[in-house]
C-alpha cells in the first residue's frame, strides 16, 4: 500500500462527508480544490497548477431537497462543474492515470430486483438527472482516451451528515422528541445503505485494480426504512407509520464488483 503515498491525487469536494473521510486515509498526497467547480477559470488554474496522477471528483450539491429547491444552481455545480473539470483534464493533464466520479444510485429507477449497472437508466429525481448528465459527458469525452471510473454510490450514513439526509433526519425527529407517539411518512420503502468507511475502501480497491467503467458501490442488501426508525425509537415511544401503500425498492447488484475480486463480509450498513 506504500505506493499510494507517492501518488498525487487531486480531490474536489474535500469538505464533504466522503471527502473528509477520504483525506484521513493518507493513502495519497492529496491536493484539494478549494474553489467553485462551476467557475471554469478556477478549475483550469487548479488543473494547471501541478501534475496529478489521479483525480477524485466528489464536489456536488447532494441532498435531494436542495437540488429540488434550486435545480439551476445544482445543474451548474453537478453538471457544468464536471464538464469544466473534464475539459481541463483533457487539455492540461493528458497523462492522468485515473479519474473517479462519484455518481449516484438515483440515476436508476426503482426495481423489485437488485439493480445492475446495465439496468435501464431512468433518474428518480432531479439530483439523479444532474448526475446522469455528468456521466454522459464523462463517457463521451473519456471513451478510449483515459481510465475513468463512475462509481454509482447508493445510500450511506455518517454522523457528520446534515439533517437533510434520511437517517440524521429520523434521529432528530425520534431521539430528540419528547412525544410518546411519533408520526412518520413514506418509510415503507427498501433502500441499500453502506458504511462510509466501506465506500472509501472500495474506491481504493478500484484504483488499485485500475478499473475503468461504471460500477455500483453499495452493500448489496436491502433494508426497510421502517426498521431503521424502529431501531432509533425509545422503549416508551410508539411509531405511527403513514402511507404504508408505498413499497418501492432500490438496492444494488454487486456482481460486477465481486468479479473484480472484491471481498468484504461486512458491508452491512448499521
Amino acid at each position: 500500500m506504500s505506493n499510494y503515498k507517492k501518488k498525487v491525487c487531486g480531490i474536489t469536494g474535500s469538505t464533504g462527508v466522503i471527502g473528509s473521510k477520504l483525506l484521513k486515509s493518507k493513502k495519497f498526497r492529496f491536493i484539494k480544490f478549494k474553489g467553485d467547480v462551476a467557475d471554469k477559470g478556477q478549475v483550469v488554474k487548479w488543473i494547471k497548477s501541478r501534475k496529478f496522477d489521479l483525480i477524485i471528483h466528489l464536489a456536488a450539491i447532494v441532498p435531494v431537497k436542495k437540488v429540488e429547491s434550486d435545480f439551476n444552481k445544482s445543474k451548474r455545480v453537478n453538471f457544468i462543474g464536471t464538464k469544466n473539470l473534464i475539459d481541463s483534464i483533457i487539455k492540461y493533464q493528458p497523462l492522468l492515470e485515473w479519474f473517479f466520479f462519484s455518481s449516484t444510485s438515483h440515476v436508476y429507477n426503482f426495481s423489485k430486483k437488485s439493480i445492475a449497472e446495465n439496468n435501464k437508466i431512468k433518474p428518480i429525481n432531479k439530483y439523479g438527472i444532474t448526475k446522469k448528465m455528468a456521466e454522459n459527458y464523462i463517457i463521451k469525452k473519456f471513451a478510449k482516451k483515459k481510465n475513468y471510473c463512475i462509481g454509482r454510490i447508493f445510500s450511506f450514513y455518517s454522523k457528520n451528515q446534515s439533517n437533510d439526509f434520511l437517517v440524521p433526519a429520523l434521529k432528530k425527529k425520534i431521539i430528540e422528541s419528547k412525544k410518546k407517539e411519533i408520526v412518520l411518512d413514506y418509510l415503507n420503502q427498501y433502500r441499500d445503505f453502506i458504511k462510509l468507511n466501506k465506500i472509501i475502501k472500495i474506491i481504493f480497491y478500484l484504483y488499485n485494480k485500475n478499473f475503468s467503467g461504471i460500477i455500483n458501490i453499495a452493500s448489496g442488501k436491502k433494508i426497510l426504512l421502517k426498521n431503521i426508525a424502529k431501531k432509533l425509537k425509545k422503549k416508551d415511544q410508539k411509531l405511527i407509520f403513514l402511507n404504508n401503500h408505498i413499497t418501492n425498492c432500490h438496492y444494488a447488484n454487486l456482481n460486477k464488483l465481486r468479479k473484480l475480486g472484491f471481498k468484504d463480509d461486512n458491508l452491512s450498513p448499521f
